[in-house]
């Protein structure tokens, strides 16, 4: 197992552009990891420091406590498992899983005892005298997890593995690599653009953007409390509903006001936000964080024109106006009951407790 650390490392290039800058990063043993970020965040050139596959311009990465900046990539004890598989085209299964332990002098028997046991592992045995040619995606990722297992690492490293594979297969092999963290008990290091498979398999995602770390926490962490705008748009789909409006003060009571919607605030801890009358903000409404209701069941409700309703089976995604204010336009997630909505009024109460607020300025929550 691999307990790695990352003290104020830089990365940039001749021409001045900065990849990562300033990357304070601790991932524990047994740890499973995900980097998280829109392309060119950084996030591969962070696995590929760890990797030795990119210099260190500046700062220190560390593996158990001792120095590698300068330790050559075979000499890591890490094993990577890329977005292309990377297969030899020309050799079978077998022989691509073995061919690392072979290069390693591995004695024979060894080399087919860990090379068995990971394809039984994989449920790929049956696909041992085949070519990478002759299989699926699935089966060729499952290879290339299998080529990465029998080296049995301190720490693996993943980049997109699962980006070229169709939905569906996505998430059964989702589920197979968080079993085979389990197992191996080892350190894993992944890398992708894609929230789902940050939010299934990680113990912690780290979210990036130009380079720098923004926030870092469990997937409940960044989902319920995300720090900034960024954070909490890049994370829920559909997309979280952002509207900037104004703090105004009415009979001591703080309330957020913008073009078709008036939310009182007095449930929340307006002690601890700070707020000020005429204070601008971004009310953050996820769309799954509203509640629909009838105009006469209950107090604060808003009412919404629908413009489109797009069934997704499980559940309905329903495009919203809010109030006549057509710059508000509103993403809302409901239930498949709700299936005979069409155009027309739609009555609904936020869930309080689920409130995103940010400084509109500074782009941070402000609670």
């Amino acid at each position: 197992m691999a307990h790695i650390q990352f003290h104020q490392v830089k990365k940039y290039y001749p021409n001045g552009f900065v990849a990562i800058d300033n990357l304070n990063l601790e991932i524990h043993d047994n740890e499973f990891l995900v980097l998280l970020g829109p392309s060119g965040c950084g996030k591969s050139t962070t696995l590929n420091m760890i990797a030795g596959l990119e210099d260190i311009s500046e700062g220190t990465l560390s593996f158990n406590g001792q120095v590698i900046n300068d330790v050559s990539p075979d000499k890591r004890d890490i094993a990577m498992v890329f977005q292309s598989y990377a297969l030899y085209p020309h050799k079978t299964v077998y022989e691509n899983i073995a061919f690392g332990l072979k290069m390693r002098k591995f004695p024979k028997d060894e080399i087919n005892a860990l090379v068995m046991d990971a394809a039984k592992r994989l449920e790929i045995l049956n696909l041992l005298d085949r070519r990478p040619g002759q299989l699926s995606g699935g089966q060729r990722q499952r290879v290339a997890l299998g080529r990465a297992m029998v080296r049995r690492p301190s720490a693996f490293l993943m980049d997109e593995p699962l980006s070229n594979l169709d939905a569906a297969l996505r998430i059964s092999m989702r589920a197979e690599i968080k079993q085979l963290h389990q197992n191996m008990k080892t350190t894993f290091i992944y890398v992708t653009h894609d929230q789902a498979e940050a939010l299934t398999l990680a113990d912690r995602i780290v979210v990036m953007k130009d380079g720098e770390i923004l926030q870092i926490g469990t997937p409940d962490e960044i989902y319920e409390h995300p720090k900034n705008i960024f954070v909490a748009s890049f994370l829920g789909v559909p997309q979280i509903n952002l509207i900037e409006g104004n703090i105004i003060e009415n009979n001591g009571q703080f309330l957020f006001q913008a073009e078709g919607i008036r939310v009182n605030l007095s449930t929340l801890n307006i002690e601890t936000l700070n707020l000020t009358s005429s204070k601008k903000v971004t009310l953050g409404i996820r769309a799954e964080d509203i509640i629909p209701v009838s105009a006469s069941e209950a107090p604060d409700i808003f009412s919404c024109q629908i413009k489109s309703v797009l069934p997704i089976g499980s559940d309905q995604f329903l495009e919203v106006e809010l109030a006549g204010a057509a710059k508000n336009t509103c993403f809302f997630r409901v239930g498949k009951e709700y299936r005979n909505l069409s155009h027309g009024q739609f009555s609904f109460q936020i869930n309080m407790n689920r409130l995103h607020l940010f400084d509109t300025q500074t782009t941070l929550s402000l609670f």
